[in-house]
């Protein structure tokens, strides 16, 4: 497994973007019960971002935006379904957290959905605590928000 830094005009994160807008949105049955949250997960918006490769094969991504001076907002955690279940989400997170506090940054930040009972898990998991929805989820129906002190 490799990781690679790089940032939200990647192509092989564009695709990853437009797999997982697809997905969400056939969650909530459909991109119109969604439109809202589309506007805060533009792809070019990510400074930094994060990207898997077995065997020079794009498998998973995950990205930082800053959200304040004190915390970053992880965006995009996402593996290829056909290679979910090897802990890549994990490693991912590891490297992700590691240089959100590299950067300065206190504290993770980041939005999700009740209904990505896997993403919950591996966020709980990893220590992080659901909080109050910060902006701007804390105007969008379906928000969950969680956040980790780092360090």
């Amino acid at each position: 497994m490799q990781f690679i830094w790089t940032d939200g005009n990647n192509e092989d994160f564009h695709r990853f973007y437009i797999e997982t807008e697809n997905y969400y949105s056939s969650l909530v049955g459909g991109l119109a019960n969604r439109k809202d949250f589309v506007p805060y997960n533009i792809s070019e918006s990510i400074t930094d971002v994060l990207i898997a490769y077995m065997d020079d094969k794009a498998v998973a991504c995950g990205g930082l935006k800053k959200y304040s001076d004190t915390d970053v907002e992880i965006k995009r955690v996402w593996v290829d379904p056909d290679f979910r279940g090897k802990h890549i989400a994990s490693e991912m997170m590891d490297l992700i957290e590691k240089r959100a506090a590299e950067m300065g940054y206190k504290r993770t930040v980041l939005q999700t959905r009740e209904i990505m009972a896997d993403a919950v898990g591996l966020y709980q998991k990893r220590g992080y605590e659901k909080i109050e929805n910060y902006p701007p989820y804390d105007k969008l129906a379906g928000a969950v928000c969680f956040a980790k002190n780092l360090g």
